[in-house]
């Protein structure tokens, strides 16, 4: 059996309402760190012990002091914590140090929390067409929101255009009551979301009232040409291939795209390919064009959705074995 070590260290500058922060209420902090880390740690003020193997005690160290120093400018809460967990590995053997990016609107600063959210803003920048391909709870349509609203404040584009297919969990629009609007609003309700955190709810109807913004399903995209446009497809895995192709063949110039999806949560009639999966055939390789894949451990939600997501990818590997 490995026998566990103890190692202890001061924390400095001494600040007793950054400790209480960084502890948090009856050590709830601390009592994540011990379960995630599997370490047991102890502190009489600024002055901390932790026990536990040898490979795990200079990452915790590392880690509260880290927290510490966030400490002092920010209020802690059990979701950053659980992403300072994540941001150095603890679900892998590596320690993963990602550049984290920023995307600056004018009512927040969104920072990327992992290395693909990072890759996923970078391929956005720097491509023309860009794909966020994941599980949900990822960041992807978020971020591209974060992007798209950014890119308009900073008047790179004259507008943004968001929009979904209209199929999914089984039903269809016209099976829906109301009109357009009230049947489209459940369909778009995570990019309305989205929108009013960033601009507020009366900026992002003055908005809309001048069609700087304009939210539509895809079917609303055909024989448009889109220039000096930010356009985003989210729940892409919806798509049939001429959908997909129909989307994408809209940009003009001065225009980037983002399309967003998950691949194992399709609604499609079983006999019908996505979109989605057809195009990173199709386009993957090309210029200009960037695909970022997201895997479960890149979930930014509760710690609880992570485990969810990764227990359905472990089944549905199972299923596929012969």
């Amino acid at each position: 059996m490995t026998p566990l070590q103890t190692i202890q260290f001061q924390l400095t500058p001494e600040d007793n309402a950054a400790l209480a922060n960084l502890c948090g209420w009856q050590s709830e902090h601390l009592s994540q760190l011990e379960l995630r880390l599997g370490v047991e740690i102890n502190h009489l003020g600024f002055q901390f012990s932790v026990t536990g193997l040898a490979d795990r005690l200079v990452k915790t160290e590392q880690l509260i002091r880290d927290l510490y120093q966030q400490a002092h400018n920010e209020s802690l809460d059990p979701s950053q914590i659980h992403l300072a967990l994540q941001a150095i590995g603890c679900f892998e053997d590596q320690v993963v140090e990602p550049t984290q990016k920023l995307i600056k609107t004018r009512k927040k600063v969104i920072k990327t929390r992992n290395a693909n959210q990072s890759n996923y803003i970078q391929s956005v920048e720097d491509c023309d067409v860009s794909f966020g391909i994941g599980p949900a709870g990822t960041g992807k349509t978020y971020l591209a929101v974060a992007t798209a609203v950014a890119a308009l404040e900073s008047e790179q584009v004259r507008r943004i255009i968001l929009t979904r297919p209209a199929v999914e969990a089984g039903e269809k629009l016209g099976f829906l009551p109301g009109d357009l609007s009230q049947k489209v609003d459940p369909y778009l309700r995570p990019l309305f979301d989205a929108l009013f955190e960033m601009l507020g709810f009366e900026t992002v109807e003055r908005l809309i009232e001048k069609q700087v913004i304009e939210i539509a399903p895809l079917a609303f995209m055909r024989g448009r040409t889109l220039n000096d446009s930010f356009m985003i497809l989210d729940e892409a895995q919806n798509t049939t291939v001429e959908q997909m192709k129909m989307f994408l063949t809209r940009i003009g110039f001065g225009s980037k795209a983002v399309v967003t999806g998950d691949i194992t949560q399709c609604d499609l009639p079983k006999h019908q390919k996505s979109g989605l999966r057809h195009v990173i055939e199709v386009l993957e390789g090309v210029p200009d064009i960037g695909f970022t894949f997201y895997q479960s451990q890149d979930v930014v939600r509760h710690q609880l959705v992570q485990k969810i997501v990764q227990a359905y990818d472990q089944f549905d590997r199972r299923k596929e074995r012969p």
